[in-house]
C-alpha cells in the first residue's frame, strides 16, 4: 500500500506516520531527508530520531537520489520528507537550480518497488498564495507538481489537521 500524508507544519504527520508504519510491518525503514545545515536543523533531527527512538526503525539518511538506496528486505518505508528531498534536489551548493520533478518520482518509486508499504510525509504548501521571491515560488510550484502526482498514484492520502488524520482518497489498512 502507497500512503501520502499531508498536512500543514506541526500538525502531527509525522506521529502519526510513524504509528501508521509500526502498525503495518515488522521491517521498518526511515528515509531522512533532512540535510543538517544549522542548529535548527540538528535539533529538529534529534528530536525526530528520539520520536522513533524504539520503535524498530532502521535510518537510512539520503538526502538526493532515492533511486540509489536497495533495501535488504522488503518492509515498510516511510519517507520524511518530500519537501526536503525536493529541495536537496533542486537547489545545489553553488545555488544552481534544477527541475527536480523526475528525479523524486523516480526515487519514491523506486523505493515503493522494493516494499510492502510506503508512507510519504509532505507539507500542504502554496495554499497561503504568499509573495515569494521567484525561487522560493518555483520550489513551491514543483513541489505542488510532485504532490499531485504522489496523490494520484498512491492508493490513499491522508491529510492531518491538528492531530486528526482525514482521509481524502482510498481507505486505510485494517489496523
Amino acid at each position: 500500500m502507497r500512503i501520502l500524508l499531508t498536512g500543514g507544519s506541526a500538525c502531527g504527520k509525522s506521529t502519526y506516520a510513524e504509528t501508521l508504519a509500526t502498525r503495518l510491518d515488522s521491517e521498518l525503514y526511515y528515509i531522512a531527508a533532512m540535510k543538517p545545515y544549522d542548529d535548527e536543523a540538528y535539533a529538529k533531527i534529534a528530536r525526530h530520531r528520539e520520536m522513533r527512538s524504539g520503535k524498530g526503525f532502521e535510518t537510512i539518511e539520503r538526502y538526493t537520489d532515492m533511486a540509489g538506496i536497495v533495501l535488504p528486505k522488503k518492509g515498510t518505508v516511510l519517507l520524511e520528507c518530500i519537501c526536503n528531498l525536493t529541495a536537496n534536489e533542486m537547489f545545489d551548493s553553488t545555488g544552481a537550480i534544477t527541475d527536480p520533478y523526475e528525479a523524486v518520482i523516480a526515487g519514491v518509486n523506486a523505493l515503493a518497488n522494493q516494499c510492502n508499504n510506503t508512507i510519504v510525509v509532505t507539507n500542504d504548501v502554496g495554499s497561503d498564495n504568499g509573495a515569494y521571491e521567484p525561487e522560493t515560488r518555483r520550489y513551491i510550484e514543483v513541489l505542488g507538481r510532485i504532490n499531485r502526482k504522489l496523490a494520484a498514484d498512491f492508493d490513499c492520502v491522508i491529510e492531518m489537521v491538528c492531530g486528526i488524520p482525514i482521509v481524502l482518497k482510498g481507505e486505510l489498512p485494517c489496523l
